[in-house]
């Protein structure tokens, strides 16, 4: 069992909410999670893809409130939309009995209908939380490298060889293509958004570039917006926004996109063992993916998550804006002897950020010129737990 981080925010949220959603991928862990915690009070669990359970909703209010002194887990919740209303109307009955927290535990995709349903109907009754792949501070300091090259999702990185942990990664690739993307939009031909997803792989870390993309597929620049759209609502991309402030400068102003599990990365390339990404041009680019979800995750609630570049070449690859703080600008390596470019000074010049971190695959840290601290993930990321 890996314990995850955001298990205690979740207690604290259905200490504080009546109602709260877990969104994330498929197989990320959201069951588990949730399960565990059902058995740390009385509960029920209902799996929304289940014909038996689905039935014991067909009057929703009925059944619930039978239920009122229990947290109820609709698992799957994005499959029965419908039932936003009916939480509404038990939630705010359970108010006036003095029933105002921990009532219902709702999981499924991150999309865009689930939110909106969610946020009309349940606006002021509802928290929402995120559950990503297992991050770099999840797992021990000696396995950072073996979560780096099968990725977050339980099942890939514990499986028994890489080979079991890449037949496992190409079989979840395959079931969103066919079976889980089609749910949540217009229907989308598998084999093209495969090629797409492959694009990103092989541009991972790159420039958005929508006109080249569309060229590349054969449609047009609405279809693969509305395409990285689904992608990014999903969780599976990460669209990191370039940093934006009036000072003199030009500006990049197109986002830099990653395909957010390392290991998906790696299996869209087909690259199954460590030394296959090691040999592999996209190998820096992946690392450097890994270490911005790792970041992201630890980072303090509130922090706005950017990257920094000029048209002069001035570069930050993570600039994270800390709640009432100046910037962190942090630069990415995968050398054991890292070092940053005139660009990275450049940009913190125009940044005027409160650290400067040099992230690399090493174990120890230490100072270098300019204020620069070289960093091992993992105690980068325990600086910003401890700067919450």
């Amino acid at each position: 069992m890996i314990e995850r981080r955001v298990a205690n925010d979740l207690r604290q949220a259905l200490g504080q909410s009546p109602a709260v959603a877990l969104l994330g991928p498929r197989q990320v862990g959201k069951t588990t999670l949730a399960l565990d915690i059902g058995d740390e009070r009385p509960s029920v669990y209902l799996d929304l893809e289940a014909p038996s359970h689905r039935a014991k909703l067909a009057e929703p209010e009925l059944y619930l409130a039978g239920h009122a002194h229990a947290l109820v887990i609709l698992d799957e919740v994005h499959r029965a939309p419908e039932l936003f209303q009916s939480l509404r109307g038990l939630i705010d009955r359970g108010r006036r009995m003095g029933l105002r927290t921990g009532r219902f535990l709702l999981l499924g995709f991150a999309s865009v209908d689930l939110l909106k349903q969610s946020g009309e109907s349940l606006a002021g009754r509802i928290a929402y939380l995120e559950m990503c792949p297992v991050d770099g501070l999840e797992v021990p300091v000696g396995e950072v490298e073996r979560l780096w090259i099968r990725g977050g999702f339980p099942d890939s990185y514990l499986a028994a060889s890489d080979r079991i942990s890449q037949s496992w990664r190409q079989d979840f690739i395959r079931t969103y293509l066919e079976r889980d993307v089609p749910l949540f939009g217009p229907r989308i031909p598998a084999e093209t958004l495969r090629r797409l997803w492959t694009m990103l792989a092989h541009r991972q870390s790159g420039l958005l570039n929508a006109s080249d993309l569309a060229r590349a597929l054969g449609v047009d620049g609405k279809t693969v917006a509305s395409y990285l759209d689904l992608l990014v609502d999903l969780l599976l991309v990460r669209r990191l926004e370039p940093w934006h402030a009036n000072i003199g400068k030009r500006l990049v102003k197109s986002p830099r996109l990653y395909i957010r599990d390392s290991g998906l990365v790696h299996t869209l390339l087909g690259l199954g063992t460590r030394e296959d990404v090691l040999g592999h041009p996209v190998a820096g680019a992946s690392w450097e993916g890994f270490v911005i979800e790792t970041l992201i995750a630890t980072a303090p609630a509130g922090t706005q998550a950017n990257f920094y570049r000029t048209a002069a070449g001035a570069e930050v690859d993570l600039v994270l804006t800390l709640p009432g703080r100046k910037p962190w600008a942090i630069e990415i390596k995968r050398s054991l002897s890292p070092s940053v470019e005139r660009g990275f000074h450049h940009a913190c010049e125009d940044l005027d950020p409160e650290r400067r971190i040099l992230v690399y695959p090493g174990t120890e840290a230490y100072p270098q010129a300019e204020g620069i601290t070289v960093m091992p993930l993992h105690e980068a990321g325990r600086a910003l737990l401890q700067a919450a």
